[in-house]
């Protein structure tokens, strides 16, 4: 029954792990970039939270709901004047770029807000459990494995349901033909790194409220991101979420057996998906 237990929190971690990624993974499949500062993005996005909820008194929840057009218009603004100019044949440019986005932001950050652990309260939900079946699960694990799947669910009607969703897999196809015929690249890959901040501040909330963060964390979230798209397959979000389940089931059952091995067995697990499925599990068109 302990093992049953393990697996389930693994799964549920899982699910942070795959909002961390699913960003990621959007604006990859759709532009082919690899943002850096991905991870230094999701802190920002946690202190902003963190800031509306200690100065305007609001629930975390709302104080989110308000953050996301806000981060919206970040990522919208970055994309549009910033890495739009380094999108091309040569992928170094934008990993330059973003890298030094990464220190700025862990710069301004840690300015800001000094070096201590924060952390965003959310009251009786932090300790609030569950019995499912035999094992108790946590209300908060529980509600951040559903956001997962419903943020994933919601990307994938928006990329293969709507207007903007042709236009971001025409753009991703071939940005050239897609502009001659009326389509902006620029404009939908703005569009595209502004939804992906919208989900950055999903990961952000939960972030903040199950664990402390500081200025310094973001590219350990990036990893964790980056090994959950690249288990997935590149560019697919379901995918994504089964790489996420994968390192968080990993980790579970690595603490279990020695708690120094937590980190470490995600790590490997990745590596051992890496060498039998260089692809990934579920390559980008399987979604």
């Amino acid at each position: 029954m302990i093992w049953v237990d393990t697996i389930v929190q693994g799964v549920l971690l899982g699910g942070l792990y795959a909002l961390f990624a699913a960003g990621l993974s959007l604006v990859f499949g759709i532009m082919r970039l690899v943002n850096l500062a991905h991870g230094d993005l999701i802190v920002m996005g946690a202190y902003l939270i963190l800031v509306l909820v200690t100065a305007l008194g609001l629930g975390p929840f709302l104080a989110a709901l308000v953050a996301a057009p806000v981060m919206f218009l970040i990522g919208w603004s970055l994309q549009k004047f910033v890495l739009n100019r380094t999108l091309g044949e040569d992928i170094l440019p934008p990993l330059l770029v973003t890298f030094g986005l990464s220190i700025v932001l862990q710069n301004v950050l840690l300015e800001g807000f000094s070096a201590d652990s924060q952390r965003i309260s959310a009251g009786a939900l932090e300790t609030a459990s569950l019995a499912l079946g035999p094992v108790n699960v946590g209300v908060m694990p529980l509600m951040t494995f559903a956001s997962a799947v419903l943020v994933i669910v919601a990307l994938n009607q928006i990329f293969y349901r709507t207007a903007i969703g042709r236009a971001f897999r025409a753009t991703s196809d071939d940005a050239v033909t897609a502009s001659l015929m009326g389509i902006r690249p620029g404009r939908v890959f703005a569009t595209a790194t502004g939804i992906a901040m919208v989900v950055v501040t999903i990961a952000a909330l939960y972030l903040g409220v199950r664990a402390n963060f500081d200025p310094s964390i973001g590219p350990a979230r990036l990893i964790y991101a980056f090994e959950a798209v690249i288990i997935g397959g590149l560019g697919s979000l379901w995918g994504t979420l089964a790489g996420g389940i994968i390192i968080g089931v990993a980790q579970t059952v690595g603490a279990a057996i020695n708690p120094e091995w937590q980190i470490l067995a995600g790590h490997v697990a990745f590596l051992v998906v890496l060498l039998l499925r260089p692809r990934g599990l579920f390559p980008r068109g399987s979604d």
